[in-house]
């Protein structure tokens, strides 16, 4: 029963829309009416401006943390902690107060994988770097960390389950991307390109 709310608390904490509390607290256009119509830390960037981006990526980014932290703590149970990082980034992906709609899972996934995997958060986030460096898309970028991570959680933690259940999160974050893989595959993603500071 306490796994079982443990995971509901998860679910309906990652879905609360940061992105839009932020940009209403800052000032700037709904994030849904702007650019790709996403709610995560790059859409609000370019509605709101960097600082607002940040600061959505980094409340994103907590509510796929703390119930990660939070179940490890209050149950013995190596996967219980994963299960609800996945919940919260359903949650995030697919929120109530959004018509079960919401962002793509990557912040919220990053606080997932670095609270179950902090190594192989950190390796995964590499992959990230690069290929940031190298295209400049937020969602390729993304794409091939999330695709990266079930190898490294693996690598690092030599724990089958775990990565398993690690590739079915990134597996979701990937087809939380099909559009955006069907403009990288027409040549038509947007380079990332911040809106006002």
């Amino acid at each position: 029963m306490v796994k079982l709310i443990l995971i509901a608390v998860s679910f309906w904490l990652g879905s609360i829309p940061f992105g839009i509390l932020v940009v209403r607290l800052l000032g700037g256009p709904d994030p849904r009416t702007v650019g790709s119509g996403n709610i995560g830390a790059t859409n609000v960037a370019r509605a709101a401006g960097l600082k607002a981006g940040i600061l959505t990526l980094m409340l994103d980014a907590s509510k796929g943390a703390i119930p990660v932290l939070v179940a490890t703590h209050m149950v013995k149970d190596p996967y219980l902690g994963v299960w609800c990082g996945f919940a919260a980034i359903i949650g995030h992906c697919l929120s109530p107060f959004l018509g079960f709609n919401g962002g793509k899972g990557v912040a919220t996934g990053a606080g997932v994988f670095a609270a179950i995997a902090p190594k192989a958060f950190i390796m995964a986030f590499i992959v990230f770097a690069v290929v940031f460096c190298i295209s400049r898309i937020v969602s390729l970028s993304s794409i091939s960390s999330a695709a990266s991570m079930p190898i490294f959680v693996y690598l690092s933690e030599h724990d089958l389950r775990k990565a398993l259940i690690t590739l079915a999160i990134s597996l979701f974050i990937i087809y939380r991307h099909r559009e955006n893989i069907h403009r990288l595959m027409r040549g038509e993603e947007r380079r990332f390109s911040p809106g006002r500071s």
